[in-house]
């Protein structure tokens, strides 16, 4: 089983607004043969508190608008250091880049496939490892 198409549309529109606010190192993984309760993994970070904010905010307002997707449940938004969006089919992690580096996420889904992300958050990823 891999994640549904439904599942990948998700997680292409919220990798561009993410990357659209400058998240950084924005990855994906097809988590659906390790987890019965979601397809798909979306990890980003930010800066700081505020930019962690404003990349969930465009995460939400994207999916809203052109998925017609709500969260069933975010965590962490209070502390603005690690915001879990849960939209069922995909979990988008934003995480300040303190916390990025401490969890190691990435390395506990190493294994899963990457899901391929559009070539314009490719592009961005690679602008901002270069500044």
């Amino acid at each position: 089983m891999t994640a549904s198409d439904r599942s990948v549309q998700l997680v292409r529109i919220a990798a561009e607004a993410a990357a659209d606010k400058l998240a950084d190192d924005i990855l994906a993984y097809d988590v659906s043969e390790q987890l019965v309760i979601t397809d798909a993994f979306l990890l980003c970070s930010a800066t700081n508190d505020r930019q962690v904010r404003a990349i969930v905010d465009e995460i939400e307002e994207r999916l809203r608008t052109e998925a017609d997707a709500k969260p069933v449940r975010r965590e962490g938004e209070r502390e603005g250091r690690w915001v879990l969006l849960d939209y069922i089919d995909i979990v988008v992690h934003v995480q300040h880049e303190e916390d990025r580096t401490f969890y190691a996420l990435e390395r506990l889904w190493k294994d899963c496939p990457a899901i391929a992300l559009p070539e314009s958050v490719l592009q961005a990823n690679l602008q901002r490892a270069r500044a």
